[in-house]
């Protein structure tokens, strides 16, 4: 799809490590984040006996949503903007963000000397996808990718679980766990995408960005 053109891409995202990629990748953006009245967290609770692949793909959406809203709300200057969501999966089990230390303990616990997937949606849009109720069928004016990677852990001991747990390192993290820290310990082996793992799929990202005529260093 080619979109109107624009030297910059808004970057809806928190993360640090979503903004890090970026710049990696010589792409210029500028952060849309939301405020503090924004109830950002419910959009990220599964449906009752979802899909890991189809949620994904929907609270990016919902993101996406809420992002181009956020931009006519604020009247900037137009420009495509850039969600992500991850999301890790062991079988159909979602394994989200830990609520608190004693959740992430089991999260880790169930990790541990398994492979499980990695899950993560990129959706760009434009500010004209407004008044869309289906975030799977936003519009003609999204693009969305996918990319999963699977990632094997050693057999974890419960000694290391608290260490990590008591880093403070999994909150806040899906599956309780960073690759790019500490949990890189943890990995005995890839199969896909590291910096889809990581939160944002540089080779899926750049080629949405390519298909709108958008350029990066």
């Amino acid at each position: 799809m080619q979109a109107p053109s624009s030297s910059f891409i808004y970057l809806a995202s928190q993360s640090p490590r979503r903004r890090q990629l970026l710049e990696q990748a010589g792409v210029v953006y500028e952060l849309l984040l939301p405020e503090a009245s924004e109830d950002t967290e419910s959009l990220e609770a599964p449906l009752p006996n979802e899909a890991p692949l189809r949620y994904v793909k929907r609270v990016t959406n919902l993101k996406l949503l809420a992002a181009l809203q956020r931009l006519k709300t604020r009247h900037l200057t137009p420009a495509p903007v850039l969600c992500s969501d991850t999301t890790v999966a062991l079988g159909g089990l979602i394994l989200g963000k830990p609520h608190d230390a004693q959740d992430a303990r089991r999260m880790l616990s169930q990790l541990s000397g398994e492979t499980h997937r990695v899950l993560t949606a990129v959706s760009l849009g434009q500010p004209t996808a407004f008044g869309v109720k289906d975030p799977l069928q936003i519009s003609a004016d999204v693009e969305q990718s996918v990319s999963i990677s699977k990632v094997r852990f050693a057999k974890l001991s419960g000694a290391q679980i608290e260490q990590y747990v008591a880093s403070g390192e999994p909150m806040g993290k899906a599956g309780a766990y960073a690759i790019q820290g500490r949990a890189a310990g943890f990995v005995e082996h890839i199969s896909g995408s590291y910096s889809g793992i990581m939160g944002l799929p540089l080779f899926e990202t750049l080629q949405l960005l390519k298909s709108w005529g958008l350029k990066h260093a």
